[in-house]
């Protein structure tokens, strides 16, 4: 059971914050305590390509992340649609449940924390928070944070930060998204080199938000979750299907979503997202069907 629970509850966070938490962590933190996450300061001026790269520029860490195939599909331009504005303080609360168990295993609160100025343009500092409910805290104790600094304008990241706090352990992950290695990571984080147009789960998620689907099809962007690249896809396969969570009913535009890893579909798992029709585009509903189970993240609540 703790394997099963364990399986569906990071599968369901790569989807919606960042899943697969393969980390080896440390010491606990109290419940519910936030931790400070600092905007990214502007990057120097590019210096002269180095004669060879060095894995600790500017005391950072520099971090590779393999670009993965490039998919039969052209990507789509990298641009949020028009339309959808996100709302600064927008507070999104969720509860994520289990088919078979009949409970709430966890709860879930996704923030757009704040909007400023960054670098010559806008970003978004978005925030997500996930803490298993009891009883499944005496299985494994989650308290987890995720802030993502995201462009404005496409939701491309800037810098992600993992704050992980499972069963006893922490860990802290503060990287900067950066795709030229003539920049350096800035003191206090780790680099990614990841390809130009990549996404953090959370600015991907406000991202297809911000798609017209009434437009578009499909939408793909490369994913770096904290450790890996992955390459998603997001399909459409409904513009009017009813949905009732907590937060109420809605009719909503369904999509489906494909993540794959070094080129290959993950067949194990089936995600799906549900977004509301209207200027809001509220995602009400995200799903992880599984061979033992699904797993629902149900909106209950809207601020």
């Amino acid at each position: 059971m703790k394997k099963t629970i364990w399986l569906l509850f990071t599968l369901l966070l790569l989807l919606v914050a960042g899943g697969f938490l393969y980390w080896k962590l440390s010491r606990p933190v109290p419940r519910n305590t936030a931790v400070v996450s600092h905007w990214p300061t502007p990057l120097p001026e590019a210096p002269l390509p180095p004669t060879s790269p060095s894995p600790n520029a500017s005391s950072g860490h520099t971090r590779t992340a393999v670009a993965p195939p490039e998919p039969e599909i052209k990507k789509e331009a990298p641009a949020t649609e028009p339309g959808f504005v996100l709302r600064q303080g927008e507070t999104l609360d969720y509860s994520a449940n289990v088919t078979k168990l009949n409970s709430t295993v966890a709860d879930l609160r996704i923030i757009a924390a704040e909007r400023r100025p960054s670098t010559g343009k806008g970003s978004w500092h978005l925030q997500a928070f996930a803490h298993t409910e009891n009883p499944y805290r005496m299985v494994f104790q989650l308290d987890d944070q995720f802030d993502s600094y995201s462009d404005a304008g496409n939701m491309t990241s800037l810098q992600y930060e993992m704050h992980l706090n499972e069963r006893g352990q922490k860990v802290d992950s503060v990287e900067r998204l950066l795709s030229s290695v003539q920049d350096p990571a800035p003191l206090g984080t780790s680099a990614a080199r990841v390809p130009t147009g990549t996404r953090d789960p959370l600015g991907m998620l406000e991202y297809l938000r911000g798609v017209d689907w009434n437009h578009k099809s499909e939408v793909h962007s490369s994913v770096y979750d904290g450790r890996k690249l992955y390459e998603v896809r997001a399909v459409l396969v409904g513009k009017s299907t009813a949905v009732t969570v907590p937060a109420g009913n809605f009719n909503t535009t369904k999509i489906e979503i494909h993540v794959l890893d070094n080129g290959t579909e993950m067949k194990d798992a089936h995600f799906l997202l549900y977004l509301t029709n209207d200027a809001a585009r509220l995602p009400v509903l995200m799903e992880a069907v599984l061979p033992v189970a699904t797993v629902s993240v149900e909106l209950t609540k809207a601020k």
